[in-house]
């Protein structure tokens, strides 16, 4: 099973206990297998974007909710470096604008990651074939 990257959206979705089903089934089975699920850090900036601007509530600060979610069982965070981020901005074909879904792209091109999304600029790039991608 490739490991899975979570997109933004459906770590919102995980917060909320609305995770859809195909979504759902995926990570058990990544638990089932002891794979780790992967979550960007730039998610963690695009949580606290969202609540700054009044988009997002959450029961608690968006750096110790993120936290929380890192300290659950099978959730790890990736790598984001130096290097994936200048790569970040040289993604070939059509690449996503938001740099946010641009950084996720790269975090799953460089890792063998299949991003876990409903994002349509995400599911666009990935049916170019330049990334792996789980619509949810």
């Amino acid at each position: 099973m490739i490991p899975l990257l979570l997109d933004t959206c459906v770590v919102i979705w995980l917060l909320d206990g609305q995770l859809p089903t195909v979504a759902r089934t995926a990570l058990a089975e990544a638990a089932a297998k002891g794979n780790n699920v992967f979550v960007s850090p730039i998610t963690a900036w695009e949580l606290g974007l969202l609540v700054s601007r009044g988009r997002l509530r959450l029961s608690m600060a968006p750096l110790d909710w993120f936290e929380r979610l890192l300290a659950a069982p099978g959730i790890a965070l990736a790598e984001l470096s130096p290097r994936l981020l200048v790569h970040s901005s040289f993604l070939p074909g059509t690449p996503p604008r938001d740099p946010a879904d641009r950084i996720i792209a790269t975090t799953a091109r460089a890792n063998g990651y299949c991003i876990v999304t409903r994002d349509r600029q995400l599911l666009d790039y990935a049916a170019e074939g330049h990334v792996k991608a789980l619509a949810c």
